[in-house]
């Protein structure tokens, strides 16, 4: 396991982040490393789901099962069930900052068959990527 930290800001204050990040509606959340994610079953506040992920040669994808525990507004935690990131374990926390929040991110990251350099790097180009689309998303959210 490799841990790591990262954190951010979006130009948008917490209660419409919130409103995003719950929001379901087909296209809302638009991720190129993020194929398509199914809901497999949900229990109060967290949903098991399987993605389809695009994999870091940008060509292949590969699916796997993760829990999403939602902890409004404080945050939510990420747990890989199955696939090549088992065991994975991160958090998202929020802080708000006036018409901004910031992000903070942890965790304990795995991919099979990675070095701690390369799963460093893959997580955290994975958690960029996704924050970069979802500041852009949250541009044009209502």
């Amino acid at each position: 396991m490799t841990h790591i930290t990262d954190d951010g800001e979006f130009d948008v204050p917490l209660d419409k982040l919130w409103r995003y990040l719950q929001d379901q509606t087909p296209g809302v959340h638009e991720h190129k490393v993020i194929r398509g994610m199914k809901t497999i079953e949900q229990k109060g506040n967290s949903n098991t789901v399987e993605m389809e992920f695009v994999n870091p040669d940008g060509k292949t994808t590969r699916k796997e099962t993760w829990r999403m525990t939602f902890n409004p507004p404080h945050g939510f935690d990420m747990e890989s069930l199955s696939g090549a990131s088992k065991g994975t374990r991160y958090s998202h926390r929020y802080t708000s900052r006036g018409n901004k929040t910031r992000v903070d991110v942890e965790g304990e990251f795995h991919f099979q068959g990675m070095d701690d350099a390369r799963t460093r790097e893959t997580a955290l180009g994975f958690l960029n990527a996704v924050y970069v689309e979802d500041r852009a998303n949250l541009s044009r959210y209502k």
